[in-house]
């Protein structure tokens, strides 16, 4: 008689498979990370320049002025105040800059915070 062959589950193989993944993650973050966060600092500084100008100089609705993203913008999202006449542009867990309109000035962003 043929008896089926069970499969015992072993916690410990999951737990070291959990933290060899975790391990990688921490790795890739490590060694491209900054490199992530610099260029996203950089295009959401750039669309909330941009954006702000687009909102607040000439006059447009964010939403028109979310089309003239660059390819590959596709992850930065904006925001307004109006009262406060300021775009805020953000990727998530990454970078997040605001720019503010000023009379005679145009869309100043804010200062940078290392």
């Amino acid at each position: 008689m043929a008896t089926a062959k069970t499969h015992s589950r072993n916690p410990r193989r999951w737990l070291w498979l959990i933290l060899l993944v975790a391990a990688l993650l921490g790795a890739a973050w490590l060694a491209w990370g900054d490199g992530l966060r610099k260029t996203g600092a950089t295009g959401s500084a750039y669309a909330a320049r941009v954006s702000c100008s687009c909102r607040f100089v000439a006059g447009r609705s964010l939403d028109d002025c979310a089309k003239d993203k660059l390819d590959g913008m596709e992850l930065i999202s904006l925001s307004e105040d109006a009262e406060a006449k300021s775009v805020t542009a953000s990727i998530p867990l990454i970078a997040s800059d605001t720019a503010t309109y000023r009379e005679g000035y145009g869309c100043l962003l804010q200062e940078w915070q290392d």
